[in-house]
C-alpha cells in the first residue's frame, strides 16, 4: 500500500501586543502589525491553495486571533481544534501530538509559538531548497509559515523525515 504524501504547516502566531502589561502572556492580543500580517497570510493561504484537513491551534489569544484571521481562506470542512496543550508546547510535545493524528488526515496546520515550532521545524527538516532552509534556520519570526512535506504515517514522523517545501514571513507577502 502506498502512503499518500503528508503536508505539515507550521504557523507561528502573528505579532502580539505588549501595550497592556497587566495582561497575562496567554491573553495578549495581536498588535496592529500582527493584524496586518494576518491579512497578508490569509491572502497567501487562499492564493496558494493551502488546505489542511486539520488545524491544531494554541489557546493563547494571539494564536486564536491568527487562526480567526486566516480561517476565511480555509476550506469549510477543515477540522479546527483549539487546544491548551499547544500553548508553551515543546517540539517533543508537538511531535507527540502529531503522532496522534489519524492516517486519513493528509494535511495538518499547527498554529503556535516559539521556541516549540522553530525547534520542531529544525528537527523534522532534512531537505529542501538551500536558501529556504537557511532562512528557516536563521529565524522563525512571528507570522512565519513553514510548509513541510513527508511520506508515511503521522505516528512515524521523526527527525529528518521532511522536506521544506516553502517558508514565508509576512514581510515577503
Amino acid at each position: 500500500m502506498t502512503m499518500q504524501p503528508r503536508v505539515l504547516y507550521l504557523l507561528r502566531h502573528a505579532k502580539s501586543s505588549w501595550a497592556d502589561d497587566r495582561l497575562d502572556d496567554h491573553d495578549r492580543p495581536l498588535a496592529t502589525r500582527g493584524e496586518d500580517a494576518v491579512v497578508r497570510l490569509r491572502r497567501y493561504v487562499a492564493a496558494t491553495g493551502i488546505a489542511p484537513d486539520l488545524v491544531l491551534c494554541s489557546t493563547a489569544r494571539r494564536a486564536t486571533m491568527t487562526l480567526e484571521g486566516i480561517a476565511p481562506a480555509l476550506a469549510a470542512n477543515t477540522t479546527i481544534l483549539v487546544e491548551r496543550g499547544q500553548y508553551g508546547a515543546s517540539s517533543g510535545d508537538l511531535l507527540a501530538r502529531l503522532h496522534g493524528v489519524g492516517d486519513e488526515v493528509s494535511g495538518v496546520m499547527l498554529i503556535g509559538h516559539n521556541p516549540g515550532l522553530e525547534s520542531l521545524a529544525a528537527l523534522l527538516v532534512a531537505d529542501g531548497e538551500p536558501t529556504l532552509r537557511q532562512r528557516l534556520e536563521e529565524k522563525f519570526p512571528t507570522g512565519a509559515l513553514a510548509t513541510l512535506a513527508f511520506d508515511g504515517e503521522w505516528r512515524h514522523l521523526g527527525a529528518a523525515d521532511a522536506t521544506l517545501a516553502a517558508f514565508v514571513v509576512p514581510r515577503d507577502l
